[in-house]
């Protein structure tokens, strides 16, 4: 299988293990902190912080297949890779790679809508056409600044991502410290406590750290990947979870769930308001706006290369409309089109289920594949793989029970996409093995 992607030349070892991480946990805390604290704590009630330690807990068992997978076969294919290794080129090996894809389109959206909720927050609209106008201009920029080439974005999110992390960080210790480290959120609500609701809310932290798959699709550019991919990932894991606790904490300590879950698109501008007044206020959108940005960012580059890989796979058709130049700029172009169409079409809340219901299954079969067939050639032990194809399960289980009660027609969207993609790619690659079933002959 050779990659062949015209001018996307990859440059082995040009990934250092700061820069990786740098990149990982970039994609990671680019969405989720800002747009996902308030959703999680309107299903987890009084202890959605605890959901961001399930979620790192669940995140930990998934990244052990790509972990042990990265480590044995390092590749840019990354998940893709994993997935033909195990399925063989068939249907079930494509539509996962295409649902992993679409579960980043629908992050990148995902991040350009919290970005634009955010920016908007001083002017105090909440709603409205200048959201999605808003998305759109975010994703159009980082399409610009990917296709001005590869350098420009290993630098751009190294420093994006210490902004990023130093300005979150130094948000959750003053804000703690002006709650005086109580948490409001706990002490004052009346809601009880609901275990599905709890569980169902695992999923959308499971989505605040699934940047780590990022890292094992750039594999074969980290440093010393055989040792490394596995270090970046649980480095980025870790500090992450700090990350996102102290965030957690000090939204929770200024604000009872109650207002959390009212102000649930930009939870962490109004909790900067009693903390550090309207200066802290702007200093949180304006974090939040380099946050997301560079998690478009990010995202953009990931996705369409993702999508170059798997057109080069020949996982997926291709088509150029009429463009001309290399594979990778018109994966560029239809990973901004999808993601910008979904962030005109859905709310928040929506973009986030999808991705969760997506990103799920998706996991499950990738551990599922190495199970099944190859976990004596890497080393890697059944008991772990089960445990996490069973957390995913009991996530998504939950998760999906929860809106069918609050949302019926997204679990409805969801599993019409999820098995278009199954489907298309079944039709797909069926007339593709024939038509290479002729040229041969």
């Amino acid at each position: 299988m050779k990659h062949s992607h015209g001018d996307d030349t990859l440059n082995k070892g040009s990934i250092s293990l700061a820069g990786a991480v740098g990149m990982g946990t970039g994609v990671m805390i680019g969405a989720g902190i800002f747009a996902l604290t308030g959703q999680i704590a309107q299903l987890a009630g009084p202890y959605f912080a605890l959901s961001f330690v399930f979620g790192a807990i669940v995140t930990s068992f998934s990244a052990y297949s790509y972990i042990k997978m990265s480590n044995a076969w390092p590749s840019s294919g990354g998940i893709a890779m994993i997935l033909q290794k195990a399925y063989g080129p068939g249907a079930i090996a494509a539509a996962a790679a295409l649902l992993m894809a679409l579960s980043m389109v629908i992050s990148e959206s995902l991040v350009a809508r919290t970005f634009a909720t955010y920016v908007l927050r001083p002017f105090d609209i909440a709603g409205g056409p200048l959201v999605p106008v808003l998305a759109v201009g975010v994703i159009l920029f980082a399409f610009i600044v990917n296709a001005s080439g590869n350098r420009s974005v290993g630098l751009l999110s190294i420093i994006m991502a210490v902004i990023k992390i130093g300005g979150i960080a130094l948000f959750g210790i003053v804000a703690l410290w002006s709650g005086g480290f109580t948490f409001a959120a706990a002490s004052n609500t009346n809601s009880g406590f609901n275990l599905t609701g709890f569980i169902a809310s695992v999923a959308l932290s499971i989505l605040a750290f699934k940047g780590f798959t990022t890292i094992t699709n750039s594999g074969a550019e980290i440093t010393d990947p055989h040792r490394n991919v596995g270090r970046t990932i649980m480095i980025s894991i870790a500090i992450c979870t700090v990350v996102y606790l102290l965030v957690a904490f000090a939204v929770g300590s200024n604000l009872s769930i109650d207002q959390i879950v009212a102000a649930k698109d930009y939870s962490l501008a109004e909790a900067a308001s009693p903390a550090l007044g309207q200066s802290g206020f702007y200093l949180t959108v304006v974090l939040a706006a380099v946050a997301t940005a560079s998690g478009v960012l990010a995202s953009v580059f990931a996705v369409s290369r993702m999508l170059a890989m798997l057109t080069d796979m020949k996982m997926i058709p291709h088509s150029h409309f009429g463009m001309s130049g290399p594979i990778r700029s018109h994966t560029l172009v239809y990973t901004v089109v999808l993601a910008s169409a979904l962030a005109v079409f859905f709310d928040l809340s929506r973009i986030a289920s999808l991705g969760a219901f997506f990103y799920l299954i998706m996991d499950m079969l990738v551990h599922w594949g190495v199970f099944r067939h190859l976990r004596h050639e890497i080393g890697a032990h059944g008991a772990v793989l089960l445990c996490a194809i069973a957390f995913d399960g009991f996530v998504l289980a939950a998760f999906t029970t929860m809106k069918l009660g609050s949302d019926p027609m997204i679990v409805l969207y969801a599993g019409a996409a999820i098995s278009a993609v199954f489907i298309y790619e079944r039709i797909y690659l069926k007339r593709w093995t024939a038509l290479e079933a002729e040229a041969k002959h």
